[in-house]
Order: C-alpha cells, then structure tokens, then sequence
C-alpha cells in the first residue's frame, strides 16, 4: 500500500520561511556577538541561545515541528536566564523576553499546521492553549509598560498635611530659590494633593524670545521667575527681562538687551533687593555686620532686579518702571570681564542668578570646559547693591584670595569657577559658593595647590568681605567634570536626639547627597575616603582616595555590572553588553585613560543644576536626576598643535573628539548609548526622590518622564511609557504635600504626592521645559498659582516662548 504525504499548503511555507529567516537572522547576531561578548569574558547566554536559534530556525525552513520544540528550549533557556540576570525588575525583563516571546508566540500558532502536515494529529489544543497563556502575558506586560514602575516604593501610611501656620505665609518667590537659603518650598497650602487635580491654565504669555541659537550651539529656556507683590519677572535666554502682572499675564514693561552669544543662550533667574525694608543683621556671634544700603537723593531704583547676562554684563534694573538703575555701575551696568584679561566669547559666560547677600551682590561665572589650560580665571566677586561698586573679590589662585588686584594685573587664569546659583545665610552673613573644577576640566597635570584646595567643592564665604570661613571639598583633583552643580540649601538638620544643626545639603553630579555644618563645613553624615584607581596619564597628578558620602543615600550612582545593560530589544542589549565590556570600568571615580573607559554618572549628572527642594516641617528632601554614562578616551597630541575648542554645548554638549590646547591630550568622549540612541544601563534613566533628613533613607522613587516626545534616531514614539527621562531644571515642593517637576523629555508639569511619589496631576505643555516651577499668592486676590516657563526640552527640535500659570477654578 502506498503512502502520501500532504504537501504544505502555500502559506505554511512562506510563513515557516519567513520565520524562520527571522530566527536565523536572529541567531546568527547573536552567535557573532555573542563570541565578541565571550572572548570579553561577559555572559554565554548570547552564544549559546544564538546556536539553539539557528538550529530552530532550519528545521523552520525544511517545515519540521521539531523547530517549535527546539525554539521552546532556547526560549525557556532565556526565560530561565533572564530571572537570573535580572530578577524581577520590570523593564530588564521586557527587554530580554518581549521578542523572544513574540517569536515563541508565532511559533506556537505553526505548530499545528506543522504537526498536521508530517503526521496528521494537529494538537491543535495544546499549542493554542500555549499560544493564549503567552499572548496573555504579553498583554498584561504591554499594559504595565504604560504604568510606573518605582525603584524604591513608598511605605507606611503618608503623613497627614500641615496647615500653614498664621503669619507663616510666604508672601513672595524673591529668591531664586524662593529663599536666600534656596528651600524651594512654597509655605502656600490653597493647592493641595486633594484639589490638585482641578488645577487649570490661569494664562498664558509669551516673552518672544523663542531659544534658538543661530549657531546650533545651547539656546535653552531654564527660567525660574520671581514674584513680588503684585508683579511676576522673568527672563528670556537672550537676557530680557520683563514685568508682568500676577494674576492676569499682562505686560507691564520690558526691558531688552537682546544679549548675545555663541554658547549658552540661557538665563536662569533673576535677583531683587528692596532699599526700603529693614536690613537683616546677623544673630550669630563674630559674624560681620551688613553694610549699610544707601540711595542717592533724586535716584530710581529703590526697588531693583539684577541680572547677569551671557555677555558677561551684571545690570540692575528699575523693578516698578524697567528702567536702568542710572546710579548702579555705568547707567545700570558692571562689565564683568574687567580683570580678566582675554576672555572672549564664549570662554567666559554667567547663565546663573546673581546673589544678593544683605547688601551685597555676589557673582562667579561659567568658564567653558575642556578648551585650553589658558583660561579665564573663576574669581568671585562682591559688588554694591546700591553702587555697583565692586566691595571684594577672591581669586582663588592667589595664597591671598582677598588681595586687592594691582593695576595692569588680571586675576589668576584657569582657576576654579562657580557657574551654579548660590545660597546665604542672613544669621552668618556668610554665602555658600558651589566650586567647579579648574581648566581643562579633564587633565589636571599642570594645577596647583590651591587648585586643589578649591576644586569642586563648597566654599563659604563672609559676604561683607569675601573673607573664606571654610571649604568643602567633594572630589580630589577631578578628572570628571563632578562639579558641585547645584544651589546648597540651607536646612535645619535633625539629630539623632530631636536636636537640628544649621546646614548646607547638596548633590553633586557624581549622585552623592552631602550635608555639612553650616557653620564649620564639617560632614554631619558619614562620609568615607576611599581608594580609587589610577589611570597612568602623563604628569597626572592623582588622588588615591576619594570622598563617599556613605551616610546618605546615592542617587543614581550604582557601579554597573554586565546585568545592568539595558536596550529596547536583545540586539541592541548585547550591543551594549560588548560595549560594556570593551570599556575599561572601575566603579563611580574611573580615572581617564588612554584606553576607552566608562564615566557613570557622566559629566551632566547624576544631579544637576535644578538643586534640590524640601519640606520643612517632615525634614524631607526632594533629589531629581539623569542617568547618563559617558565614554571617555585621552588621546596623545602635541600641546600645541591644532585650534583650541570654542566650549561648544550643542544638542549632544560637545561629543566627540575635542583638542585640549596646551596639555598632551585631545578628549574623545560620547553618551554610552545603544544603537538605537537609548542609554545603555537600564532604566529609569531619570528619577525623582524623597529622602528623609532624619533616617537619611529613601523614602520613594519614582521615574520622571515618558518616551512620548522621544524615541530612537530622533523620532517621537508618541508613547506614554513611563521609563523615567533625563531631568533638567529643579523641582518645587508645597505645604499642600505636593511636589512639582517639568524638567523631562516630554511635554509635561507634573506633581506628585511628596507622602507617597504617587503622580496626582499633570498638565500638558505647548513645548518641553527646562525651567523652574514656582508658586505665590496674589495679594490681590488671594488666588495661588503655580508658574512654569516652557522654552522646549532639550534633545528636542521644539521650541517656544511660553510662561504659563495654573490655578484653581473657582
């Protein structure tokens, strides 16, 4: 008797060939990286699945079910693998096991024509059922890719919130920081976690300044506007200022200056000094007196905004009318490259407020990293509230820092700066200074002792005099570009006991929380030195140890393994893992080499120069940062062969092979990214956190941000996937319980629960923002807003020119 064989229908046959070319595509990437991966000792996971999946994927091709059961081994393999590489955290698991189960799933609903073809018995019941419990999994996985997913979950039952109490209003935003002391907290409770969600556009303005820079070069909008009385000022990035009213938007004047640069078209914020409110003295003991304010008979001004510009420009302006403050400086303006000497656009810019201390006004100022050793020095000065007149300055590169500058000298060149906003202390008369590093940023063969005393460090200064009180420092002799970034904020630290210390809390780029006394810098939590490794670079001149401030928690600073390498499928994933492996690693302080090594956090943060929020009456602080690696390679040159770099910052800040004038060595540097442009580690990529002050714990995190206005190559994914993204710009915390943030990659200001981290609201914005929230009272209606300026996130085409208010609908 003979047998036939059914022939295979048509489309089983160019399905099977079709999945099965899928599978030995598949495959065959995964044995070519994965033996890439194994000669560099990582994981054999790649390898060995690639073999099994080349093998499934021919018997697809000859259409034997046997592929089915041969896939369903590599695939249970990986599933097996995949909860040992990575637990069960959300997002490494949908990177390993969302397309192999896609391809499980499709081979799955073959099996049966496959089965019935070479015997005739479908077992059509058990590879549907299969195919259901899988497409079911992968459903509920889809679902949960749209919800957060907190790496640290909040506990407990959340607080209950404190009234504010009589008298305890906060009256006005003056500060940059709300408070010389730069809280960020808004003692307002008329919004609150219950009625937030009935937060609505009060109105909107637009400053037409949108922030383009015609050099492709930095034009962000990173406002924080201030609010007095009656009145809101803001700040556009080419340093116009402008009045507008508190409760309708409404122009009241405008001053411009239309200020311009190649680099860092930006403005931060503003500062205000009234000349007709009692001066603040100090009340601890030693502290130097403030100096009198004293206003020429006839003179305008007695109510001013100071500003620094990106031309390097301290003007002070007429806050009732916007007119120059004829009597400040030269008709209104203080040239801050006086004493410089050559510090040509953009070498030198100040993006930041300027700070008013009693009733002097303290500047530092940005100098422009990995360029030439010869650079602009990082002097510190204090100028007249009234006059203009400069009152001190302290050069950090002279053994006198206060020594009055002769003439036909300039201040030391290449020395630390502060670019990022200060903070003071009316008790101590004493202002709290954030310190970079010096020049060339990633090199330090040539810095001196005082280099080394200053760098990258907090340095407290009398503002009376510029007299030092103490220094801090976070990093010895930086290689990285862990500037402290930030605003300090003064806090009341709570002791074991129920006793508080005056303090200073910051971040740092490098994810480390600090927290010193206020009054002799010294820690208040543990911090440890510990040995780091060298990296063998020409006359480097190395620290051994450097700082951990174990005794508060780290943010985003975990040392990486191979597990921790993260892609939106298994091929860029591996990508990453080979690219992990090439790289030399050592943990949070790997020195610089000749060699391509990993820098985690990069030099962005970590945290940045958003700084931190608080709430005062729980003790809790408010930390939001980016998860960015960076790998960075030093290439030998001739000192001084080739341009120097112009201190570009365009979209990508400045990747790439750049020549550093006057060392033996060019930077090669770039994002650690996939293929497909998504960090290599695994999410969140960015994060909001509450620590608590008295536990010195976290108490949540949560991911910031979503993929909607992001995606591979540029393109906009459109969705709602809450991964967590880079944040840019600071948060603001309020006594309703509420923390605002809108620094993401999407268009969104959103707020959050500060008891729980829980998203309570969010309000879709025409652009991205890089500012600032804040939040006031009207005095005229009693109505409070919460203001945000949205100038466009960064990595993003789009741009605008808005400041938008929401309030309560009443």
């Amino acid at each position: 008797m003979t047998t036939h064989k059914t022939l295979p229908a048509a489309t089983l046959r160019a399905g099977c060939i079709l999945l099965g070319l899928a599978l030995l595509a598949t495959g065959l990437f995964f044995v070519v990286g994965g033996v890439k991966l194994a000669l560099l000792h990582g994981s054999l996971y790649f390898l060995i699945a690639g073999i099994v999946i080349i093998a499934s994927a021919i018997l697809f091709m000859r259409l034997k079910s046997s592929a089915v059961i041969v896939y369903g081994a590599a695939f249970a393999g990986t599933v097996a693998w995949a909860l040992i590489d990575a637990g069960v955290d959300f997002w490494p698991l949908v990177s390993r096991l969302m397309l192999p189960a896609g391809l499980m799933l499709l081979a799955l609903l073959a099996w049966p024509a496959l089965r019935r073809n070479e015997t005739g018995i479908p077992a059509s019941k058990t590879a549907y059922a299969l195919a259901a419990v899988l497409a079911l999994g992968m459903g509920i996985a889809f679902v949960q890719m749209f919800q957060p997913h907190p790496t640290v979950a909040a506990q407990g039952t959340p607080v209950p919130l404190v009234p504010v109490a009589p008298g305890q209003e906060q009256k006005n935003w003056s500060s940059y920081g709300n408070t010389p002391g730069g809280n960020r907290f808004a003692a307002i409770d008329q919004i609150t976690r219950d009625n937030v969600k009935d937060l609505k556009v009060a109105w909107t303005f637009r400053t037409g300044d949108t922030p383009i820079s015609p050099t492709g070069n930095g034009a962000e909008d990173q406002q924080t506007p201030l609010q007095v009385g009656d009145r809101v000022y803001l700040c556009t990035p080419h340093n116009n200022v402008i009045a507008v009213d508190a409760d309708s938007g409404k122009k009241l004047w405008e001053r411009d200056f239309n200020a311009q640069a190649q680099v860092w078209n930006r403005c931060r914020g503003l500062a205000y000094f009234d000349a007709a409110e009692p001066l603040v003295q100090p009340t601890v003991a030693g502290a130097t007196p403030v100096a009198p304010a004293t206003l020429s008979p006839g003179a305008n001004c007695l109510r001013r905004i100071l500003m620094n510009t990106i031309d390097a420009r301290l003007v002070a302006i007429d806050a009732d009318s916007g007119a120059m403050c004829e009597g400040f400086g030269d008709k209104g303006i203080v040239d801050l490259k006086a004493g410089l000497g050559a510090a040509a656009d953009p070498l030198y810019q100040l993006t930041s407020a300027p700070t008013v201390a009693g009733t002097t006004v303290v500047v530092g100022g940005r100098v422009a990293d990995n360029v030439q050793t010869d650079m602009p020095g990082g002097v510190l000065r204090g100028f007249d509230v009234m006059t203009g007149q400069m009152r001190w300055a302290f050069d950090p590169g002279q053994d006198d820092p206060n020594a009055r500058l002769e003439p036909g000298k300039t201040y030391t060149r290449s020395t630390p700066n502060s670019w990022a906003p200060m903070s003071y202390d009316a008790a101590m008369n004493t202002v709290f200074i954030p310190m970079g590093s010096s020049s060339v940023d990633l090199w330090g063969g040539n810095r001196t002792p005082l280099d080394h005393r200053y760098a990258t460090s907090i340095l407290a200064l009398d503002a009376t005099t510029g007299k030092e009180k103490w220094v801090y420092q976070t990093v010895h002799n930086d290689l990285w570009d862990f500037d402290v970034p930030m605003q300090p904020s003064l806090v009341d630290f709570p002791g074991k006991d129920g006793s508080t210390t005056p303090a200073v809390v910051f971040g740092s780029k490098s994810g480390q929380i600090f927290v010193l006394d206020r009054m002799t810098g010294k820690p208040l939590t543990r911090v440890e030195e510990r040995q780091v490794k060298t990296a063998g670079i020409f006359k480097e001149q190395y620290s051994q140890t450097q700082p951990f401030s174990v005794g508060m928690p780290q943010i985003g600073a975990d040392t990486l393994t191979e597990s921790d390498m993260w892609g939106a499928t298994p091929f860029d994933q591996l990508a990453c893992r080979i690219s992990f492996k090439s790289m030399r690693y050592e943990g949070l302080f790997t020195a610089p080499g000749t060699d391509v090594s990993l820098s985690f956090p990069g030099s962005l943060g970590g945290m940045n120069w958003g700084s931190l929020s608080l709430d005062p009456n729980n003790h809790v602080i408010f930390v939001n940062d980016m998860r960015l690696g960076l790998w960075v390679q030093m290439i030998p040159q001739q000192t001084d062969s080739g341009p120097a770099s112009n201190g570009g910052e365009a979209v990508n800040a400045g990747m790439g092979a750049v020549p550093l004038k006057g060392t033996p060595y060019a930077v090669n540097k770039n994002r650690f990214m996939s293929p497909l442009g998504i960090p290599c580690q695994k999410p969140p990529f960015g994060s909001l956190s509450a620590v608590d002050l008295k536990t010195r714990k976290v108490l949540w995190q949560v991911p910031v941000g979503t993929v909607q206005d992001t995606g591979p190559f540029g393109v906009k994914m459109g969705m709602k996937m809450p991964v967590g993204m880079p944040t840019l710009g600071g948060t603001l915390a309020t006594q309703g319980g509420l923390v605002f943030i809108a620094g993401t990659q999407d268009y969104y200001l959103r707020a959050y629960d500060s008891a729980t981290g829980k998203e309570v609201w969010k309000a879709r914005l025409p652009v991205g923002s890089q500012g600032g929230p804040m939040s006031y009272v009207s005095p005229k209606t009693g109505k409070q807003y919460v203001l945000i300026s949205a100038g466009g996130a960064r990595q993003s085409p789009d741009r605008g020119d808005y400041v938008i208010a929401y309030a309560l609908e009443r």
